[in-house]
């Protein structure tokens, strides 16, 4: 080989070396500096999701788990609340750029900030059982000169409960009396010491209860009672919502978000011994023990907004024919749906 010849080869091989040092160089990252994963041309965008405890957070577990290990599209940053009030200046103030709320508190939100928040997704149906000591109670009929104690007169769960005596031809207060003067908690305690007969419960109150005293029961599901009043819609007791204006800015990563989540609420539903464990580690409820049992009755769901909007509006139009403040003042127009 000539010396002109070896230069050429010398020079065909030095080019060669460096293209594959480019591409492998390049080939773990994309041009951000990020690992890639299957949204390799997303921002790994960091989303400030607060969510309440109970049934309302439940489905969530999962996908904190995952965000804990790294394992997530995108980067969450989790804050847990015990109750709506709570979470309501965090929204307002903009601290939070998605948050799982119940239902009516989501409307209200849309109302008071002249539409700033969107509903992406309904996320917990029915949670609420009418829990008796004894076997007495069937029926909403059986209910017919009965006393039943229950929680926060003028909240969802009481104009839901009303809705369900009105479509027994029973009126509140009159052919069923209902007593407001306990919470969830102390509803729960004196069912358990046998101080009440009968109280109507949300979950996990629902499952505390049964655990500790064997001799309550769960006499009717208030979700199918619902059902049977509205031929099959159904019961949409908590959303996730989204500040509109992140939505608009991030809306491929909040699809992302959408999608983790909905896996982590499938993971919830079909692997409770798991899930159970991560609800408790991460303080969604106190005990594994009782998130197990709870799971089955919690009715966690995910459901896009846009396939919900039917039930939503029967929903809110029932919490609006009794208090019209209840949601807010008004029903929900069309930009209160979001939209992937």
């Amino acid at each position: 080989m000539t010396k002109y010849g070896f230069k050429k080869v010398l020079i065909l091989m030095i080019v060669i070396v460096l293209t594959l040092g480019t591409v492998v160089g390049c080939s773990p990252k994309n041009e951000i500096g990020q690992q890639t994963t299957g949204n390799e041309n997303i921002e790994k965008v960091k989303i400030k999701v607060t969510t309440l405890k109970g049934p309302t957070g439940m489905g969530m577990a999962e996908l904190m788990e995952k965000n804990e290990l790294g394992e997530t599209d995108l980067d969450y940053e989790f804050t847990l609340l015990g109750s709506p009030d709570d979470l309501v200046g965090k929204i307002l103030s903009g601290e939070v750029d998605v948050a799982a709320v119940p239902t009516n508190l989501a409307l209200v939100l849309y109302n008071r900030t002249q539409g700033a928040i969107q509903l992406a997704a309904v996320n917990t149906l029915g949670v609420l059982y009418v829990v008796e000591n004894g076997a007495s109670i069937n029926s909403v009929e059986d209910l017919r000169g009965q006393s039943i104690y229950s929680s926060g007169k003028g909240a969802t769960p009481d104009f839901v409960f009303n809705y369900i005596l009105n479509g027994n031809n029973l009126t509140p207060d009159k052919d069923v009396i209902i007593d407001y003067k306990l919470q969830h908690s102390e509803l729960a305690a004196a069912l358990v010491a046998g101080d009440v007969k009968m109280g109507l419960l949300p979950q996990p109150h629902v499952t505390t209860a049964l655990m500790q005293n064997p001799n309550l029961r769960i006499a009717l599901d208030i979700t199918a009672e619902w059902n049977k009043l509205t031929g099959d819609r159904q019961l949409p007791m908590g959303s996730i919502i989204v500040q509109k204006e992140f939505a608009q800015n991030n809306k491929e990563a909040l699809n992302i978000f959408l999608d983790e989540y909905k896996q982590s609420v499938s993971f919830v539903n079909e692997n409770n011994e798991e899930a159970s464990e991560l609800i408790e580690k991460f303080e969604i409820l106190p005990k594994a023990a009782i998130a197990k049992k709870a799971i089955p009755l919690s009715n966690i769901v995910y459901i896009d907004a846009q396939d919900a909007k039917a039930y939503l509006e029967e929903f809110y139009q029932v919490l609006f024919d009794f208090d019209q403040k209840s949601i807010g003042g008004k029903l929900p127009d069309e930009g209160y749906y979001y939209k992937k």
